[in-house]
Order: structure tokens, then sequence, then C-alpha cells
């Protein structure tokens, strides 16, 4: 009886993914996770931004621990001002460093580039900073409605420095509620955006905290609704953004 009752709990708490590691997204709304495109894979995203800008990424599986990819795009593509764009193309890398366990997260060091919003040349920085160089840690269940995973990480925005030079930290969660949709949040508290210059033109209260609801659609096609900015400054902006991102995902 003792047996039986052991192999009950066992069974149970295997079902509710208790410590069982499970594949990760590469991403969530903004923050890297610690999981990676496998060898031999490719995705291409289109990151539609508020003022009618946009962002378009391409990143390939090197290895089943390393990728690498570029992106590039303008902060107001989609309009009727001037056409401004970024002053350079980003590069994004992630290299899986440890692999998660049923007790241990896994653990990816990467570097990204890419900021979000407007890029402030008198600042040397975009509106939202890039995550610079990243280490980040990653640790997923089963449950019975698809993946739960947290993730936390600290980065340095090496390239953004000028009005901030702190190291700053990061954290979120993604949740599936069936197969094809997944309900993500994630906070970055911009602890490299606290001195006066960077108040001045920051767009966050407290920090920036991401809502979004992703969408796979088709099997290789994510459809991802972003609300960026919950914390916003009301005395800056009007109201949180409003994003729509597209990534998909094929073989070589």
């Amino acid at each position: 009886m003792r047996i039986i009752n052991k192999t009950i709990i066992y069974i149970s708490l295997m079902t509710l993914g208790f410590g069982q590691s499970y594949p990760p997204p590469t991403s969530l709304i903004t923050m890297p996770t610690a999981g990676s495109l496998t060898r031999g894979s490719y995705s291409f995203g289109m990151r539609i931004q508020d003022e009618g800008g946009m962002i378009s990424t391409l990143e390939a599986g090197i290895t089943d621990r390393f990728q690498f990819g570029l992106s590039f795009g303008s902060p107001n593509l989609i309009g009727d001002d001037s056409l401004k764009w970024y002053p350079r193309p980003e590069a994004l890398l992630k290299y899986h460093l440890i692999d998660e366990s049923m007790t241990m997260p896994g653990f990816a060091l990467g570097v990204n580039t890419q900021g979000l919003g407007d890029f402030v040349d008198s600042l040397n920085r975009y509106e939202t900073k890039a995550y610079g160089v990243f280490l980040v840690g990653s640790k997923n269940w089963k449950t019975p409605f698809g993946n739960l995973g947290f993730h936390t990480g600290i980065n340095y925005s090496f390239t953004e420095t000028k009005d901030d030079d702190d190291v700053n930290y990061f954290f979120g969660w993604d949740m599936e509620i069936n197969p094809e949709f997944s309900l993500m949040m994630e906070y970055n508290p911009a602890l490299n955006e606290n001195t006066m210059t960077a108040k001045k033109m920051s767009i966050q209260k407290g920090g920036y905290v991401n809502a979004a609801i992703r969408w796979t659609f088709a099997e290789r096609l994510h459809l991802e609704f972003n609300f960026n900015n919950l914390l916003f400054d009301e005395d800056k902006v009007e109201y949180f953004k409003r994003e729509l991102k597209i990534t998909y995902i094929e073989y070589f």
C-alpha cells in the first residue's frame, strides 16, 4: 500500500511538472531567456512599434548552443515625417552555457545591442536601452496546460553609457494556456537610467513592466501583442505602448 501511495504521488508531481525540464522560448517580450535556437534553424522577426517604427531581426542557430543574429530598423518607418533610420545594425548573440536539469535552471550568456523606440543622438542611446551583455537563467516546468517558465538575469548596456553606466537586472515569466496561446510578463527596473539626464527623457516611472499575449496560429509562425511600459510616466507620455511582433521560424 505504501509503494502504491508513493507511486501515485510521484506520478502526480511529474504531471504537474515538478522540477521537470522543458524547452523554454528564446525570448519574452524584450528580455532574453536561456533558451536558444537549435542547429540549422533560423528566425525572422518584425517588431512594429509606436509612431510607425519597425525593427527587423534575423537570427540563426549555428550550433545547438550558439545563435547569432542582426537587427536593423527605423523609429518612424511608417508615417509622413522625414524618414529616420537607426544609426547602425545591431548584434544579437547568445551561448547556452549550462543545460537545465530537474533541480537547476539553465544559463546563457549573450549580447543584445538593439534598443527600442527613438534613438537620442545627444545621449547616444535608445529610448529604451538595449540589454547589452547579459547573463540569464531559466527554469521551466511542464504543466497540464503546457510550459511554465521563470527567467531572471543581469545585464550591462555597454554601448549606452553616456548618461548612466550602472549594472541592471531583469526577470519575467511565460505560461502556456493551450497549444496556441501563451501569456508573458517581464520587469526591467532600469537601474541604468537613474541620472538626471535619463530621468528627463525617460518614459518609464519605476521601471518597465511589459505584458503580452503570444498566438501561435501556425506551427512556425508567432503573432505577439505587446503592452509595454505599463508603469509609464504620465508627465511624459499619455499611455502605455502597444506593439505587434511577428516571428517566423524555419529550418535550413
